[in-house]
């Protein structure tokens, strides 16, 4: 599992011309699901992300977490964070998890997260979605579960 997590000022989501998730200071994170994945795993990254100290503090050192700030989490499904890119020029996307165990994990971790963070905002998992944001910093971590599990 990865999560692309960026510091935003502001992000949104839009499908067919309609926003579906839209927050201000806080987390966009990409969410990439691969087919060994599950809830265990998930568990571990959410813990990360919703205790990640990365907003500054009065001294500006980057001390605060989401619920220290007041901050949101707008939560996008980005199965290209699994693209194999070693032979020709065309990714491969064979380490991705199937549809049906991605959006469950997905789902898993919006529901997860909504009990930490009072803001929870996404997109709309298997559509071709548009995504805005304003990058604070720019500040983007990448937690990638082979490192953290």
């Amino acid at each position: 599992m990865k999560f692309v997590i960026q510091r935003v000022s502001h992000a949104s989501v839009t499908v067919d011309g309609g926003v579906t998730g839209e927050i201000k200071n806080g987390f966009l994170v990409l969410v990439g699901v691969a087919e060994n994945d599950t809830r265990e795993i998930a568990d571990k990254l959410i813990k990360k992300l919703v205790n990640m100290r990365i907003f500054k503090d009065e001294n500006g050192k980057t001390n605060l977490s989401l619920s220290d700030v007041g901050g949101s989490l707008l939560i996008v499904s980005q199965f290209t964070l699994y693209a194999d890119c070693r032979k020709g020029n065309r990714p491969s996307f064979i380490n991705a998890a199937n549809p049906k165990l991605a959006e469950e994990l997905y789902e898993y971790i919006i529901d997860e997260c909504k009990k930490n963070i009072d803001i929870v905002e996404t997109g709309s998992f298997g559509a071709e979605m548009k995504v805005e944001l304003l990058n604070d910093g720019p500040f983007t971590i990448v937690l990638d579960s082979r490192d953290i599990c």
